[in-house]
């Protein structure tokens, strides 16, 4: 029940902050792309390098993973790995990042209680990590978007696996917007901007054209 005397104007904290979470991206090679049937490929391309420029613009610890780089899969796809060019890679053979020590280490480093998680594919390399982080007390964001499963099906039940362990589906617009929270924080407007120009469709075609007609600052 609402205590009308306790309420205040102060957000949840269950709400993403720049200093309380990290991000994650899992196995987004060329040959997990080639198996991947859940999406149109070409729109989790874009939805996964806004997600990384999102992280950027906030200076939020990120995490990168690939498996069997060298050997099956591939390198990490080179539009994320322009966001990142100076971020360590870590390589792994294990199917479940969360089984890799290097990954998990990486993870602790950060010191972030709340995973941002994506990649492929979801019904694999996702919800194995998700499932294990989850199991040892960390609060889990799945980005939908930013990930693909084999077929559709497979990609939707994974989602259902993991929201049904506890974790929380976001699309990395969300994250985007939730990190920003309010468009008078001045010193990321405008790289939220750029991100969401170059990233977020026709919403991104809107904030162009209400910066052509009114000005930069009647966009939000």
């Amino acid at each position: 029940m609402v205590n009308i005397s306790e309420v205040t104007a102060a957000p949840s904290p269950d709400l993403l902050t720049p200093d309380n979470c990290a991000v994650l991206f899992i196995d987004h090679q060329p040959q997990m792309f080639f198996g991947t049937g859940s999406g149109d490929r070409t729109a989790i391309i874009n939805s996964t390098v806004g997600l990384a420029k999102s992280a950027k613009v906030f200076d939020v610890p990120v995490v990168l993973s690939t498996v069997a780089a060298e050997t099956f899969s591939g390198p990490l796809m080179p539009q994320l790995a322009d966001v990142y060019p100076d971020q360590k890679i870590i390589d792994r053979s294990t199917m479940n990042a969360w089984e890799d020590v290097n990954f998990v280490e990486a993870v602790k480093a950060t010191g972030r209680k709340k995973l941002v998680i994506a990649g492929l594919w979801t019904e694999v390399c996702v919800v194995l990590p998700v499932l294990s982080a989850i199991a040892q007390g960390y609060e889990v964001y799945v980005v939908t978007d930013a990930s693909g499963g084999v077929t559709p099906q497979a990609h939707e039940h994974a989602i259902q696996r993991m929201v049904q362990a506890g974790a929380v589906p976001v699309t990395w617009v969300q994250v985007l917007l939730e990190l920003q929270r309010d468009w008078a924080r001045t010193e990321t407007y405008a790289a939220v901007g750029d991100v969401v120009k170059a990233h977020a469709g026709t919403y991104g075609l809107g904030m162009v054209y209400a910066y052509a007609m009114t000005g930069a600052h009647s966009a939000g």
